[in-house]
């Protein structure tokens, strides 16, 4: 999943199969402490893939430079130093709109000028984590509008909820009330204000708090659909939480991860009992949708 750090001052890009650039992004995005502020992999033609990843100073950037080719030698990763901006800002800002079954999301440039009939969802470009444009993003709208199928969800839990646009468009789908963690407090502010820009704060509100969830969340569990679009560790770690808060009946959407990290997590869930329902597969990321049994 790519994640989002402001005033990134290096970009470091490198080009190969999936494979290389596939190893390359999960040893960046796991290190620990990684120095990356933000990791991003995604195709880039016919076979080839990309990967870009920023860091805020040039010791950083040679360090992601170390792990790509300690990880992948086969790849030429290339240090380029940028000019000290919001590149997250303005790489969103002019996006065209993203469609997703009734759902449209985009900024309010693009808002005004949207298809009529579709159930619009204004966010802005800014630090959090959720746009549509991502894979994993556009794959859980995707997710959502099968749920939807077979039934509004009444209540709703977004773990890692980004820009909030998930649990918004729950909410505007006919949802009545929602819940978003975030262990960032830049998204949980974020978050909250989309909630307002979109008329739905009083039913939606973000809290932040990691795995354990807090009090508010478990006491008025369970929850009719759950979102977790976050990264394949903590969807695995997560499973048992995210299990038991989901009413049985429910469904759980999963993403953030990619393609060939697909079984493992599916073997966690199915392994708990549920049942995969739909899985979806946008830029070689991979969103799973569950159903718990009655």
């Amino acid at each position: 999943m790519l994640c989002y750090a402001l005033g990134a001052m290096y970009q470091i890009t490198a080009k190969g199969p999936r494979e290389a650039i596939e190893a390359a992004w999960d040893a960046l995005a796991w290190a620990d402490p990684s120095p990356a502020g933000a990791v991003d992999a995604k195709e880039d033609g016919r076979h080839a893939w990309r990967l870009d990843a920023y860091a805020e100073d040039g010791e950083d950037a040679e360090a992601c430079k170390a792990i790509i080719l300690d990880t992948s030698p086969s790849l030429n990763p290339v240090v380029e130093a940028l000019e000290d901006r919001d590149w997250v800002t303005m790489s969103l800002e002019g996006l065209p709109p993203v469609e997703a079954g009734r759902f449209i999301v985009a900024g309010s440039h693009a808002l005004a000028k949207s298809a009529p009939g579709k159930t619009p969802i204004l966010i802005e470009a800014g630090p959090a984590f959720g746009t549509g444009h991502h894979g994993t993003t556009l794959g859980c709208l995707i997710g959502l509008e099968h749920v939807l199928k077979s039934g509004v969800p009444r209540k709703v839990l977004d773990v890692g909820t980004g820009s909030g646009v998930l649990a918004i468009a729950a909410i505007k789908a006919g949802g009545k009330r929602a819940w978003g963690t975030e262990i960032d407090r830049d998204s949980v502010r974020v978050a909250n204000e989309n909630a307002a820009k979109n008329q739905v704060a009083n039913a939606f509100q973000t809290f932040e708090t990691g795995g354990g969830m807090n009090t508010t969340i478990r006491a008025d569990a369970p929850y009719d659909l759950v979102f977790a679009n976050i990264l394949f560790r903590p969807l695995v770690g997560l499973c048992p939480t995210i299990t038991h808060l989901t009413a049985p009946g429910g469904h759980i959407i999963l993403s953030g991860l990619l393609a060939h990290q697909e079984p493992l997590v599916r073997a966690a869930y199915t392994g708990h009992g549920l049942c995969l329902v739909k899985r979806i597969r946008k830029d070689g990321w991979a969103s799973l949708v569950f159903r718990k049994p009655h």
